[in-house]
Formats: C-alpha cells, structure tokens, sequence
C-alpha cells in the first residue's frame, strides 16, 4: 500500500491505495465520487474524463499515485452553491444528453477545450472532443452546448473552492 495525498473537488484527502489502482476506481471506490464512470477501462470513450490539476485526462489512464500532490476536479466538484457551472447548464439547455452515461465526461472535456480556446469554431469543439464518445447523439446538441458555454464564458472547471483540513480513510475530518 502506498499513502497518497490528493485534493478532489477542493477537499484535501490522505489514504492508502495499492499502487495499481486506477484514478477512476481511487474516486468512485474510495472517494464515492460516482459522477466518475466508468466506461471502457481502456482510454477509448473519454466517460471517466475528470481535470488533473485544470488539465482533462482519461482517469481510467492515470494511477491513483500519479495524482498524489495534485487536485482533481470531478463533475461532481463543478457546481457552486447549488447553481450549475455553465458548462453543465448549458448542457441541460440545449439537450445535449440522451442516455447521459458520456456527459460527466463530456463536460470536463468541453471546458477543456474552452481553456484552450475561449472561442472555439464548429470544427475545433468538434476536434477538442475527440476521444471522447457518445453512441447516443450526433453530437450536434453537445457543439451548440459548447458554444453556449462559451457565450457564457465557461472557461474553467478547476476553480471549486477549496475546503483545506485533513482527511482520513477518504472521509473530511
């Protein structure tokens, strides 16, 4: 076992996790963060996407570990005071959900994009969101989402304030 200190949605956390556990299981498992899925276990659908440190990764790619010393911001840890980030109302807005099984992930991927490109083009939403799958649309709703969000200025998801205290055994103390 190997201790890890980890801050997630601006709460810091101290635990013990084998070396081989997955970023994504580390959250949903331990953290009980389950806006987190878990898609492919492979890299290849982009559902279990969360922000490292304000930059988007397929947390199913990156060992617990590799995130010790680091923040990760969850879907779960975008909403502040009970009101949506505009990436997520923006969502909701325009219908760019069916099933809603890639939206976690397809949210934290579109401010991502937004980080790099403020005022993203048609084409270059659609490139920043390869990687990323939804079987259920033609991602037509999530592009105008995008650029919706982008009106609004959605340019970050990793600025969840943080709650400072320690943690133990993944539950605040």
């Amino acid at each position: 076992m190997t201790r890890i200190s980890v801050t997630v949605d601006g709460v810091d956390y101290s635990d013990e996790v084998e070396p081989r556990t997955l970023l994504v299981h580390y959250l949903r498992e331990q953290l009980g963060k389950t806006g987190t899925v878990v898609g492919c276990d492979t890299s290849n659908c982009g559902a279990c996407t969360v922000h490292l440190d304000g930059r988007s990764v397929k947390s199913c790619n990156v060992l617990a570990v590799q995130a010790d010393g680091h923040d990760v911001t969850t879907i779960e840890g975008l909403a502040k005071d009970g009101e949506l980030h505009p990436m997520q109302q923006a969502f909701h807005d325009c219908h760019a959900l069916q099933c809603g099984y890639c939206t976690p992930g397809m949210i934290m991927q579109a401010i991502d994009v937004l980080n790099d490109t403020p005022d993203p083009s048609e084409e270059q939403i659609r490139v920043g969101l390869e990687g990323n799958l939804c079987r259920c649309t033609g991602y037509h709703n999530i592009v105008k989402a995008v650029q919706q969000a982008a009106g609004a200025g959605a340019t970050t998801g990793s600025s969840a304030g943080t709650t400072s205290g320690s943690t133990l055994g993944g539950e605040p103390v």
